[in-house]
């Protein structure tokens, strides 16, 4: 995994314009228990953006973009995985996806069906409404703690 650095910062208007440039939802972006982070490369280039939802003792991984003129270099890799090492090893972290389950499966993280995603997961906006019913849900497979 490269050098990037993770940076806490608000909602502004750059996550904003970069997650909207991708097609990516921005709704609740402003709602409670959110961390968003910058990702910056070793020469402090920005390189993307990611956020994670606290829903309880779980986490959502959510607002992940990459910058159009990093895509397809491995940093979606390493983001995905950086912000996932922000939340606690006994935290579950799921996620939901239209168009890139294939990329997080190869990241650890397996399909599951909504019955088996813990009810603050499940009543985030995203899920309750922002994503389509068709999303694919999945959870980061992480050794027992």
């Amino acid at each position: 995994m490269r050098e990037l650095t993770l940076e806490q910062v608000p909602s502004g208007n750059d996550l904003r314009t970069a997650l909207m440039a991708a097609g990516l939802p921005v709704d609740d972006l402003d709602d409670a228990g959110r961390l968003y982070f910058e990702c910056r490369d070793a020469d402090g280039v920005l390189i993307g953006f990611s956020g994670l939802e606290k829903c309880g003792p779980d986490f959502l991984l959510r607002s992940m973009v990459i910058l159009p003129e990093f895509r397809s270099r491995g940093y979606g890799r390493d983001l995905a995985l950086a912000t996932v090492a922000q939340a606690p090893l006994s935290a579950d972290i799921y996620l939901a996806t239209t168009t890139a389950a294939a990329f997080f499966e190869l990241l650890g993280f397996a399909g599951v069906t909504r019955d088996h995603v813990p009810g603050p997961i499940l009543s985030t906006r995203q899920l309750s409404g922002i994503c389509p019913a068709s999303a694919t849900i999945m959870k980061l497979n992480r050794p027992p703690t």
